[in-house]
């Protein structure tokens, strides 16, 4: 492939990496650790991430446990929870915090996987604006005379084949995490 490709291969492959991650976020019912990436917690004044200011896992397939390493951080990382879209209501013993994943209703499961789809919508479209601004690109150095006619049919359809690919890897995203989501 040619090397002018590069740079719009990249940003291709930058949006579907930001679909997979924001699809990490979305929890399914089973406890999934990747749905506090977002959440900073107030660490003697500085916004920082969760997982910078506890040990995360997850003993049980429907509870993550969150244990601080500082025992003053319980109500911090709750208050953090709590004020986050998550939807969970945080307990603890004084040192560890227990979040319970409730079983998604199927009305839920059904809201998720149209948000799902949406998502991979959105990400598509950015797929296809950056094969635009590809091809935009090289028409322009065909008008300036600096590719000619065979290397710009070339590129277009090289970026073409590039476009398909992350389109296919967009849907079998969108495929696998709908599956995951209707599954009870």
């Amino acid at each position: 492939m040619d090397s002018r490709l590069n740079p719009y291969e990249e940003k291709m492959q930058k949006s579907y990496e930001n679909l997979v991650e924001e699809y990490a976020t979305i929890r399914a019912g089973r406890a999934n650790p990747h749905i506090l990436d977002r959440i900073t917690v107030d660490y003697y004044g500085t916004p920082t991430p969760l997982q910078q200011v506890a040990n995360i896992n997850v003993p049980e397939p429907r509870m993550i446990q969150i244990q601080p390493w500082e025992a003053s951080l319980v109500k911090e990382i709750e208050k953090a929870i709590l004020t986050s879209d998550l939807g969970l209501n945080p307990t603890n013993d004084g040192k560890v915090i227990r979040l319970v994943f409730p079983e998604l209703t199927e009305e839920r499961r059904k809201e998720l996987a149209k948000d799902i789809k949406k998502k991979g919508e959105n990400a598509k479209v950015a797929i296809r604006n950056i094969r635009r601004d590809a091809n935009d690109a090289f028409k322009k150095q065909n008008k300036a005379n600096e590719v000619s006619e065979d290397e710009l049919k070339e590129l277009e359809n090289d970026t073409q084949k590039i476009t398909d690919k992350y389109i296919a890897k967009i849907d079998g995203a969108v495929e696998e995490k709908t599956k995951e989501i209707l599954t009870v």
